[in-house]
């Protein structure tokens, strides 16, 4: 296979991984970083009203439409209620009702939110309807002929008509018109209203918005703020009429829209709702699960975030695996240390996640120690293999228990966990250098436990990094990228870093100017 077919492969399969990982991170927004914060909101509606005799039906508008937020949980709060929550294409509310009530009541609807992608041309799936053309008798109705025909010689289109129609209204010095027309809106809500009933007399659809201003301070009582939607024939535009600005604010909790008022009480017109946030900080990567949760399902469903707790543990500990693998490859291959096994330091470096790496080496090289000079005993008496590893095996137990009660007696914890390392490993480690004393002498034994301790250390060092720990689990998509570099390094056949370091009087003798004698010689 050519080398460029490699490449390609390594480069596709690189790509996908980095623009899962991108993508989980953008728009799924999981946090790279463990222990990571985000802000959450809590905003709630209370309703107090005084009950008529006989039945009272309670109606609240609900947030259905939330850009730039995301709402993963709601709760309501009425005893001895009913509710009934009723869903429409663009529009949700809850009805509360019951029979017989005294005194004053209060009922409570509480969502918590978390930001969300916003775009600056957000598309509202609203129909571009008419509004109701405002009941206006003189001089009011010929005050806003007039203003409408001053508006439209400075705009071009009609977002810049609507535009500068709210923009006469926010003037330091306002004309007649306005001035006359402003004594009709009292507050934020009726001119956004207005606005949109006068538009409707030149057959421009708009509609109002009505929400609050979320921000990241902390904050408690929220007042209410409408927004003027204009559409132009295409898609919605919004304007904000108390300062005309166009687009979507970053804030803005968009709760409901249309004619309907917030809430409703049958034949109560003292009946009010009042509206309050409290902002908190929550764990991002929990928050991002309940979001995505939220928005689709399945994609919590088929991901290890679906796992019971006890095996995301596990799988938090076997993916770690091949990173140490990965740098076990660049410490033979690249760098040219020499261990016994290709993934025995692995296994060791999985060992000491729970002794320590100082504590564990040293407790390594007890028991091989130990071992060692055991099977040079075994060796005289001439076992077969399988018998000699059943031997070594029981010795190691033995000797692995007789540790750990030494070290509670000395009052030394970390000694208990020995009985942690793998004990086939252990036996194994102790034939593979008794083997390589045999037969490549002491010092090349010696040179690769020392080796194989070293890559254990170190894979240790990355398995237990806590940063990579959580990317490699949120993002299983990275091991796809050590995958890629994988397939690269299969195919490295050059010198490796030890090898240019043994052999730098033979690249010496090849170079004929660093091998001339200099004049001081």
């Amino acid at each position: 296979m050519k080398k460029t077919h490699l490449y390609l492969l390594a480069f596709t399969i690189a790509a996908i991984a980095l623009a899962a990982m991108a993508y989980k991170w953008q728009v799924l927004k999981f946090p790279l970083q463990p222990q990571s914060e985000v802000s959450v909101w809590t905003v709630q509606a209370r309703v107090v009203y005084r009950p008529k005799r006989g039945p009272n039906t309670v109606t609240l508008q609900l947030p259905t439409l939330t850009p730039g937020f995301t709402v993963v949980d709601e709760k309501f709060i009425a005893r001895n209620y009913s509710m009934l929550e009723q869903r429409g294409p663009r529009k949700r509310e809850v009805q509360w009702a019951i029979r017989r009530a005294r005194g004053e009541q209060a009922l409570y609807y509480r969502a918590t939110l978390v930001r969300a992608a916003l775009s600056d041309t957000e598309d509202l799936p609203y129909e571009p309807v008419l509004a109701k053309p405002p009941p206006l008798q003189e001089p009011w109705a010929a005050a806003s002929q007039t203003l409408l025909d001053d508006v439209r010689e400075f705009s071009s289109d009609i977002v810049t008509y609507a535009r500068e129609l709210v923009q006469r209204f926010n003037q330091p010095v306002p004309g007649q018109e306005v001035a006359i027309l402003g004594e009709l809106l009292a507050t934020p809500s009726e001119r956004a209203r207005f606005f949109a009933s006068l538009l409707a007399t030149r057959n421009i659809p708009a509609r109002v918005l009505n929400g609050f201003m979320l921000s990241d301070e902390d904050a408690n009582r929220l007042a209410p703020r409408a927004l003027l939607a204009v559409h132009n024939g295409a898609q919605w535009t919004l304007i904000d009429p108390l300062t005309g600005a166009q687009g979507w604010p970053r804030d803005f909790l968009l709760w409901h829209s249309g004619e309907q008022p917030t809430l409703h009480v049958d034949a109560n017109p003292a009946a009010s709702v009042e509206f309050t946030v409290s902002r908190n900080l929550a764990d991002a990567m929990a928050v991002a699960e309940r979001r995505l949760e939220v928005q689709d399902a399945n994609m919590v469903r088929y991901s290890l975030l679906s796992l019971p707790l006890q095996t995301q543990a596990v799988y938090r500990v076997l993916l770690m695996i091949p990173i140490g693998a990965f740098i076990m490859l660049l410490l033979r291959n690249i760098v040219g240390i020499k261990s016994f096994g290709t993934f025995m330091p692995v296994l060791i470096a999985l060992a000491f996640r729970d002794t320590g790496v100082i504590a564990g080496v040293l407790l390594f090289a007890l028991v091989i120690s130990a071992g060692l000079m055991v099977r040079f005993y075994l060796e005289r008496l001439r076992l077969l293999l399988v018998p000699r590893l059943t031997a070594i095996l029981i010795l190691v137990v033995l000797l692995m228990a007789l540790v750990s009660v030494l070290s509670n007696r000395l009052g030394i914890e970390v000694g208990l966990s020995v009985s942690l390392f793998p004990m086939v490993i252990m036996a194994m480690t102790i034939e593979r250098m008794s083997v390589a004393w045999d037969e490549r002498g002491a010092g090349t034994a010696i040179r690769e436990g020392i080796g194989s301790l070293l890559v254990a250390a170190l894979a240790y060092l990355a398995m237990s990094w806590p940063a990579l720990e959580h990317l490699v689990f949120v993002f299983p998509e990275t091991l796809l990228v050590l995958f890629a570099l994988t397939l690269l390094l299969g195919r490295y056949s050059g010198y490796r870093l030890t090898e240019l370091y043994r052999f730098r009087a033979l690249a010496r003798e090849a170079d004929p100017i660093a091998a001339a004698p200099s004049s001081k010689d």
